[in-house]
């Protein structure tokens, strides 16, 4: 943290590297369906990396806990973007591929699959699109606070201070969130 404040371009490429599998996680489910079938989430999230890297002289994060919120926060504007130019364009959410899984995702399940068979893979997949269907099935405000509780891994406190709500209505909406999220996830 220290060396990519002091300007260690190394060090900021390895602090993204780090959180990559769950800022990767948090744009695929944020994207949401819409734009899942229109955008990849790889590029969402290499613009973000890239952003974050361009922007390195702005790096002043404190703690680990500041830099996830600039990161996070950079990918959730990117995807915002986004869907306001897909609104505007008025593009076909049924685009062939939707909801197909990337080709950084891809890649991801293929070096995975040096230690597993196909049938492992396929189940993988299809596991990915089964919670990426149960987030779908949130309303926006209970998968921004899934998403902020669990991929972006901020105390509920925090969450509640971004959302403007009290801390216990946000665990509120978590609980009925999950609940909706673990009923479909149990559905055959």
């Amino acid at each position: 943290m220290g060396r990519a404040a002091e300007g260690d371009e190394t060090a900021l490429a390895l602090l993204l590297e780090r959180h990559l599998p769950g800022l990767r996680a948090f744009v695929r489910a944020r994207l949401g369906p819409e734009l899942r079938a229109q955008e990849s989430a790889s590029d969402v999230v290499q613009s973000t990396c890239r952003e974050i890297l361009g922007a390195r002289e702005r790096f002043q994060h404190p703690n680990p806990g500041a830099f996830k919120s600039w990161l996070f926060t950079t990918a959730a504007r990117k995807i915002t973007e986004r869907l306001k130019r897909a609104h505007a364009a008025k593009r076909d959410a049924g685009a062939p591929g939707a909801g197909a899984l990337d080709a950084g995702d891809s890649a991801l399940l293929a070096v995975y699959g040096r230690f597993s068979s196909p049938s492992h893979r396929a189940a993988l997949a299809d596991e990915v699109a089964r919670v990426e269907r149960a987030l779908d099935r949130l309303n926006e405000e209970q998968r921004e606070v899934v998403l902020l509780a669990h991929m972006v891994e901020l105390p509920r406190a925090e969450i509640a201070a971004r959302l403007g709500k009290s801390e216990v209505a946000v665990r509120s909406i978590l609980h009925r969130a999950l609940a909706v999220v673990a009923a479909e996830l149990d559905a055959p």
